[in-house]
């Protein structure tokens, strides 16, 4: 099977790169796959597509620019041009750019490519139903809100043109399959991104780091998380780090350097910028647990299972798909209510002054997420693609 894979990649800063990186490391490793091609974006021009790992041939074809009107066109292209058996896309709504008109021309691509009989399958992280718009940074406009659930239902029946629809929540396979009468979706869950040997879970001498990961200033805020640790500073007297790893999200820029200059005169605190994929491992190992400051969800949660990955405790907001990934694929957390600062110090504190608690959760987590490494992921979306092929062969042959 030539497999192509439409998608950012490192060192593109658009979102997904990173699960796109994890799923080309993986995919190579089948033997079913004898061509990987990348369709990424013009800032991937340069990204580094050797592996330590035995593996496939991959073919890196950048055709696609952030927020440009022909996305559409130029990925058509690109398909035709290389004739891969499958295409697969790795979406989100925003994934071709943060205006309005070229995001949502991008979206259209799957349908075209099905259009030029190329089997066409969409892995989407989320789903418009469950996105708050006013949390995630879009608008708190009532009017439009409406506009863009119309304009995100609309974009979704198209999506669903695609051969297979993949989900990562079962949740969201239940909701296109009662609202829109899908017969294409499919669960397969979001995975692992490493699994490195257990930790030992003990944390070198100095301050208990408090870690948070990601891209804020929409629904992922760091205000109650400063304020929450500064609490518990002052119950338990212990010596407390917090780490801020990530940058401003593309709906946010200068939340961040705002958030320093609001809390300047907080002590201990570390805001590490972009973390590169190589330093990733440190900066989860480092930890004493992960922190998921959020106001609401928009999908399958990377940072839980890389957490889960590098055995951490983490302390989450009982809301959405959080707490349906907690009860779906195993993994632990002390829960807080989700705008209370009162809360949330209660969950880190619980888990800075009991470490045989820390530890537990920590343990349940890594085995969480070693259950489902991405070779076993890459394997179900194998399974799923060669059945669709198989009944085209079929078809085929009937006629």
């Amino acid at each position: 099977m030539i497999l192509a894979i439409v998608t950012a990649y490192p060192p593109s800063k658009v979102t997904l790169n990173e699960y796109a990186f994890h799923l080309v490391k993986h995919f190579r490793q089948h033997q079913e796959v004898t061509e990987l091609i990348l369709f990424t974006d013009d800032t991937a021009a340069n990204a580094i597509i050797d592996f330590k790992e035995e593996g496939c041939q991959v073919t890196l074809k950048p055709c696609w620019k952030f927020n440009s009107y022909f996305n559409l066109i130029s990925i058509a292209k690109a398909v035709r041009s290389t004739q891969p058996d499958m295409v697969l896309y790795n979406l989100q709504f925003m994934k071709f750019g943060d205006k309005k008109i070229p995001a949502a021309l991008g979206l259209f691509s799957p349908w075209l490519t099905k259009l030029m009989k190329v089997k066409t399958t969409v892995l989407l992280h989320n789903i418009m139903e469950t996105v708050d718009l006013s949390s995630a940074g879009f608008t708190n406009n009532k009017i439009k809100m409406s506009v863009f659930n119309f304009i995100g239902e609309m974009l979704t029946r198209v999506i669903l043109k695609a051969d297979r629809l993949v989900l990562t929540i079962s949740k969201y396979v239940a909701i296109l399959e009662d609202k829109y009468q899908a017969k294409n979706c499919i669960l397969i869950p979001h995975g692992t991104f490493e699994i490195p040997e257990e930790p030992s879970y003990e944390l070198a001498e100095g301050p208990l780091k408090i870690m948070t990961f990601g891209k804020f200033g929409t629904y992922k805020k760091v205000e109650k998380l400063i304020e929450a640790v500064e609490q518990v500073r002052l119950n338990t007297g212990q010596n407390l780090e917090i780490v801020i790893a990530g940058t401003d999200n593309p709906n946010t820029i200068g939340y961040l350097d705002a958030v320093k200059k609001t809390y300047k005169h907080v002590s201990n605190i570390t805001f590490t910028g972009y973390v590169a994929e190589e330093d990733v491992p440190v900066i989860f190992s480092e930890s004493a647990m992960v922190v998921f400051p959020y106001t609401s969800t928009t999908g399958s949660s990377g940072v839980l299972h890389q957490a889960g990955s590098y055995g951490k405790a983490v302390v989450m907001p009982d809301l959405g798909d959080l707490s349906i990934l907690v009860k779906e694929e195993g993994y632990k957390g002390e829960f807080f209510e989700p705008e209370s600062v009162e809360s949330l110090a209660a969950a880190i504190e619980k888990l800075v002054v009991d470490k045989a608690y820390r530890t537990e959760i920590a343990k349940t987590n890594y085995q969480a997420a070693t259950a489902l490494p991405m070779s076993v992921i890459t394997k179900m979306y194998l399974n799923a693609f060669n059945d669709q092929l198989v009944v085209e062969s079929d078809l085929v042959i009937a006629v």
